[in-house]
């Protein structure tokens, strides 16, 4: 079982964030360049692996993990082996995924000294221990999903900028004057040429779509969040309940931490019952048939 450890914000010895990444870069042999790269949830199921073999399969660890559903999947596993390992530590996913850098940091700085009370000095190979998955680091929260183009740009491919450059170069025709003349030159109103206006309106265009996409987000994450919260009340439920509901609580901890492949087995196995049922119920119906018809 596992030694639990408990800090707080006055007693607890912090570790900047430099020397904590590469912390876990030394272990792990990891390339990860920031704290909020923790986020995918992998390395910490690979420091379980480490600290306790048999406690997770790496082989279910996603360390290629790019989107958040694949980041709370790596956290449901490091709760399962929180679990099996009894460990109190309560994660906090719904606010590590998001990929924030306080969150990150306080987490990984108390599962520092998690690691250093229950790491017992053995050799450890964490290369072979990923079976050959390459633990590529996540990407970086902080970068521009969408990066819309700047009018700078545009002008200098634009219709009017191939005509001033044109103009600049043809020769003016001189006229004889007989006098300078005193009139003052009228300067021409610059006109937004048409290729230009599509430009603006297709940004336009593309910026409400990023804006309706960013809502939507906003509904899927608060969806999300809704049942994650009630799937973590089912999970507490479970584990007051243990002892008197053994068998009904491990079956139902069986379905809230099957992976994808699982569930599609179950599903496959649960289809091909019903059409053999379906095959049972309907032989008796031409049976009939058969019979009125003599």
């Amino acid at each position: 079982m596992a030694v639990n450890v408990y800090s707080t914000s006055i007693t607890q010895e912090t570790m900047s964030r430099h020397d904590i990444t590469a912390w876990v870069n030394d272990i792990l042999c990891l390339n990860y360049t920031k704290v909020e790269q923790l986020s995918s949830g992998a390395a910490y199921c690979q420091f379980m692996d480490l600290l306790f073999p048999g406690c997770i399969s790496l082989k279910k660890v996603k360390f290629q993990a790019k989107l958040e559903h694949e980041y709370i999947h790596n956290f449901k596993l490091l709760q399962a082996s929180f679990k099996r390992m009894n460990v109190d530590k309560i994660i906090p996913v719904e606010k590590l995924v998001k990929g924030r850098f306080q969150d990150n940091l306080d987490f990984i700085q108390w599962f520092k000294k998690f690691f250093d009370a229950n790491y017992d000095g053995k050799d450890y190979d964490p290369v072979a221990a990923r079976q050959g998955q390459d633990a590529i680091p996540p990407p970086d929260p902080g970068e521009q999903i969408f990066n819309l183009p700047k009018k700078s740009q545009h002008a200098a491919s634009s219709p009017t900028a191939g005509a001033s450059r044109s103009s600049s170069t043809t020769p003016k025709s001189s006229t004889p004057t007989s006098r300078p003349s005193s009139a003052k030159k009228i300067p021409a109103i610059a006109t937004p040429a048409k290729g230009e206006k599509e430009l603006d309106s297709q940004v336009t265009h593309l910026t409400e779509e990023v804006n309706t996409l960013k809502l939507a987000l906003e509904g899927v994450e608060k969806e999300r969040d809704y049942y994650f919260s009630k799937l973590r009340e089912v999970e507490l439920l479970c584990q007051e309940q243990g002892e008197e509901n053994g068998p009904f609580v491990e079956r139902l901890m069986e379905v809230l931490y099957a992976s994808d492949e699982q569930e599609g087995a179950e599903l496959g196995e649960g289809d091909g019952q019903e059409v053999d049922q379906q095959a049972h119920e309907e032989a008796p119906d031409d049976q009939q048939e058969e019979q009125d018809e003599y």
